[in-house]
């Protein structure tokens, strides 16, 4: 299988169903949203833009399982799994902000091995595979060089459920943002993370993430120079839901802050 080629593939697919996003958030109303909890929200767009991915995906590489968010397909795959999140900022996207995109990443027995993110708004993609490199837009990316905190923007999200690490997680912020150039929330992990890649952001940081929000960027970061681990130090990140994702140069030191105030 030829990972360029695939990739490639997939982000002419990205930008396909990003269109259609674009589209439908022009008419959209507030009728229109379901509610899978009270913070957690979906709409009619991420289920079609789901079904429309999964339906090409299942073109290109007929043997692969899935992992979706909305779990349009029930499908497990021996070697390669495609993992899907067909709108990652969906509350931005129900209230008219626009930080959101679609994320698709691709498991080879177990390994990341392709990563695509498109940022809807902007028009921007950034994609990745194993061993070729990071690019936005046809043109290569890299992490930043920032090793202080003090010359470090920092990203970061906040769960939707499951609060029980709330206060630990708020004493985390408060010595980050003493430290660094500041702390932004944008909405979409996806983008939080291919900023990193890019070097807009130093560092990404969460807890109670989904798999599926984190694993395209996961890619993109480690081709970019970068690096992405749990709050252990471990590579297991997608089932510990967990994230540190940075230029490689304070991922160690944020690890010390997290581990200082979440264990």
């Amino acid at each position: 299988m030829n990972l360029e080629i695939l990739t490639k593939e997939v982000v002419a697919l990205s930008k396909e169903v990003g269109a259609f996003i674009r589209d439908e958030a022009r008419n959209f109303k507030l009728s229109d949203i379901e509610y899978k909890g009270h913070s957690n929200l979906v709409s009619y767009v991420d289920k079609t833009a789901e079904e429309k991915i999964v339906k090409r995906l299942i073109e290109l590489l007929p043997e692969a399982g899935f992992i979706t968010e909305e779990e349009t397909i029930n499908k497990t795959g021996d070697v390669y799994n495609w993992i899907v999140d067909p709108l990652d900022g969906t509350t931005n996207f129900l209230h008219g902000l626009p930080v959101f995109s679609v994320s698709i990443a691709l498991e080879q027995n177990k390994a990341l091995v392709l990563g695509v993110v498109y940022e809807i708004n902007l028009d921007e993609c950034f994609y990745a595979w194993k061993e070729g490199g990071a690019y936005l837009n046809g043109k290569s990316i890299q992490v930043s060089p920032h090793s202080e905190f003090s010359k470090t923007l920092i990203a970061t999200g906040f769960p939707y459920y499951n609060f029980d690490k709330e206060d630990e997680y708020l004493k985390v912020v408060k010595e980050l943002m003493q430290q660094c150039h500041g702390i932004r929330r944008m909405g979409s992990a996806a983008v939080d993370m291919a900023y990193v890649a890019c070097g807009r952001f130093d560092a990404y940081f969460e807890y109670n993430i989904n798999l599926y929000d984190i694993a395209a960027g996961a890619v993109i970061v480690r081709e970019a120079g970068g690096t992405a681990f749990n709050f252990s130090g471990e590579d297991e990140f997608l089932k510990s839901r967990e994230m540190i994702s940075s230029n490689g140069k304070i991922g160690e030191a944020m690890k010390e802050v997290i581990q200082r105030h979440f264990y």
